[in-house]
């Protein structure tokens, strides 16, 4: 299952990073996995129910504090939601708190870039825009920091290497 769960979180990664938004379908699938390894007492990291949904719904609810005010989107709060279910509630702050360092790392990174102009095609990188939406000024909203895909970076290695054995 632990096998399982990484690969979920690569697909996260790749999807934000590349799109800029997390589909309901892979969130689902994900949350779905969590449940059935919760149900076949398979769970890798060795939590119960009680503990996942804990996990679950502070996920969750936290990260929909962020989405209400506009500075994050539906995508991120509900995978934050599915990966309280992998991992419950306990380990939710760190990996909070390495996503959101990675996310104010990528933020001051296109500051920079952007000011500078050093490097503009990894600046139009991070920022999410796709060239040819940059340069047509087309108004659809993108966000530019994939936090989703940083909250399953931070993820990935707790799970590798900062779980208790």
């Amino acid at each position: 299952m632990l096998h399982l769960s990484l690969l979920w979180l690569l697909m996260i990664m790749v999807y934000d990073a590349q799109q800029r938004r997390v589909p309901n379908w892979l969130v689902l699938g994900g949350a779905a996995v969590a449940i059935g390894a919760l149900a076949m007492n398979a769970q890798p990291f060795g939590i119960g129910w009680s503990d996942a949904l804990l996990g679950c719904v502070v996920g969750f609810g936290f990260l929909l504090l962020f989405y209400a005010t506009g500075f994050m989107g539906a995508g991120d709060v509900k995978f934050a939601g599915a990966l309280g279910l992998w991992v419950g509630m306990s380990p939710l702050l760190p990996i909070w708190i390495g996503a959101s360092l990675l996310a104010g790392a990528h933020g001051l990174l296109l500051l920079a870039l952007q000011r500078f102009a050093w490097f503009p095609g990894l600046a139009l990188m991070l920022s999410g825009k796709p060239r040819s939406d940059a340069a047509s000024g087309s108004r659809k909203q993108t966000r530019p920091i994939p936090f989703a895909a940083y909250l399953a970076l931070a993820s990935a290695v707790w799970m590798i290497w900062g779980r208790p054995s």
